[in-house]
């Protein structure tokens, strides 16, 4: 199984790692809830998390709560610094908020687990 992967500026190494950055925002996904992703800052790994939920909105539509939940302080600064990495991106586009939890679990872990009990 290939594991999936959520890949991030090596700025946001920091508040993936102490827990702070809860959701991402995408113009495109193909995530679904239920999935454990490999978080990558830079090229770095931040460890595993799985998603929660993923909730399709107008970027005119994300609030306070949708900007502090991704690590910014405001709609404003989100939005800008949304536009850095989406020149397309209007107040009537959709994106999607991916929702996510650090996990200590891989993907398969479980069967490596067993695997390795039945070998002793």
């Amino acid at each position: 199984m290939k594991i999936k992967q959520l890949n991030f500026k090596k700025e946001y190494k920091e508040i993936l790692l102490s827990g702070r950055k809860m959701t991402t925002i995408r113009m495109s996904t193909d995530l679904k809830p239920g999935d454990i992703v490999e978080l990558i800052a830079g090229g770095e790994s931040c460890g595993y998390a799985k998603v929660k939920s993923i909730t399709k909105k107008r970027v005119s539509e994300l609030s306070r709560k949708d900007a502090i939940k991704d690590g910014f302080k405001s709609v404003k600064e989100l939005f800008k610094t949304l536009k850095k990495y989406y020149n397309e991106l209007t107040p009537d586009s959709y994106v999607y908020i991916i929702s996510f939890e650090k996990t200590s679990l891989r993907p398969n872990s479980k069967k490596r687990k067993r695997l390795n009990k039945s070998r002793k």
